[in-house]
């Protein structure tokens, strides 16, 4: 298969996100592994399906993806958990997060147990505001 050529398996959707990836050739695919590959898609926001990470071993096996091996498919999603366990990926929900505990200054629960614990670190909304305003001024100004 020439280095110009498609990647066999895949379709328009996930050739689309194997490019923003950097993953465009069967060359490409070759030095990144299919695992890899397919790590990236999930950590640049796209949710693929097992059937990408099979297609691009299909591809590298230069057959169709429903002709792999049970025993292939179990080691490929064996090994992206693995993946996923070493470096958990984070939605963007989980890095938000992480973003406002961070600007809080504060962990993601309280350690110190009991239910009143955590009701002076805020609104629950990890913005670092307890939700209360101070207003100043005169009653004139509130007319």
């Amino acid at each position: 298969m020439a280095s110009n050529d498609k990647i066999r398996n895949v379709g328009p959707k996930s050739a689309a996100w194997l490019r923003q990836v950097g993953v465009r050739t069967i060359d490409d695919l070759r030095r990144v592994g299919p695992i890899e590959a397919f790590m990236k898609v999930k950590r640049a926001g796209f949710r693929p399906s097992l059937n990408l990470l099979y297609a691009m071993q299909g591809a590298l096996d230069d057959c169709h993806w429903a002709d792999l091996s049970e025993e292939v498919k179990s080691s490929l999603v064996l090994a992206a958990e693995s993946a996923e366990t070493a470096n958990p990926i984070k939605n963007r929900w989980d890095k938000a997060a992480a973003r406002s505990a961070a600007r809080d200054g504060s962990g993601k629960s309280s350690e110190s147990g009991g239910e009143d614990a955590g009701r002076d670190e805020g609104d629950g909304f990890g913005d670092g505001d307890s939700g209360v305003r101070e207003i100043t001024g005169t009653s004139r100004d509130f007319d």
